[in-house]
């Protein structure tokens, strides 16, 4: 009897192990759908659900994505998102998608979706994309029409069009709300502001090489 109560724990123990990381992704459905109701102003993990005989198709449908995205901008990028915000039939799904689109010479800088990994297929064009893991090795590559790469959930990763012509791309999140931080915007735009001797510690630069980049990222606001 000694064997099968040692496998019974080791099972328990597993399940208990796992148990914490099941609930850091997006809650699952308890129902068929859970529409998102935007006129409530109630707070919780997600969103509340719209009554369902409330519920129409054009809450599961979303046009726009065929459309290029506006890159007349200092990054000559633009990620038109959809999530659970422009779709509200994605509420408690655990996904969301985008799309992204670079100018020649564009790039969508570094950043991360703290609560979704990403998945990228190269639509037209050409893209240099790359992430960096937790010890700082970058893994990078150029992606072609039709190739694919991964952005494990969290960590830094970001886009380049290093070609002469516009580039974009599908992607998939898996999070009903991915949510965003570039690392440059918010460490020199954060408001109220980091103090200068932070940044110029953690970066290894003067003050004043502080305060000329922190006026480039206010006049963006």
């Amino acid at each position: 009897m000694a064997r099968p109560c040692k496998l019974v724990l080791m099972a328990l123990l597993v399940a208990a192990m796992a148990s914490p990381l099941a609930l850091a992704y997006d809650p699952s459905p308890l129902q068929d759908f859970c529409v998102a109701d935007k006129a409530s102003n109630v707070f919780v993990n997600g969103q509340v659900c719209k009554d369902p005989a409330m519920v129409s198709a054009g809450d599961f449908a979303f046009s726009g994505l065929q459309n290029a995205g506006n890159t007349a901008n200092p990054f000559g990028s633009k990620v038109t998102l959809v999530d659970v915000k422009a779709l509200p039939g994605l509420n408690t799904l655990g996904i969301a998608m985008a799309r992204l689109d670079l100018a020649a010479g564009g790039l969508n800088p570094p950043h991360t979706h703290p609560r979704a990994t990403e998945i990228l297929t190269v639509v037209e064009g050409e893209m240099y994309v790359g992430y960096l893991d937790t010890t700082g090795k970058l893994f990078a590559k150029v992606l072609h029409k039709g190739d694919v790469f991964v952005f494990p959930k969290g960590l830094v990763h970001f886009e380049f069009n290093f070609g002469a012509t516009p580039a974009f791309g599908i992607a998939g999140l898996s999070s009903q709300n991915p949510g965003l931080v570039r690392v440059a915007d918010s460490l020199f735009g954060a408001s109220p502001a980091i103090t200068d001797q932070v940044l110029a510690k953690a970066f290894r630069i003067d003050a004043a090489t502080v305060q000329r980049i922190k006026a480039q990222f206010a006049t963006k606001k």
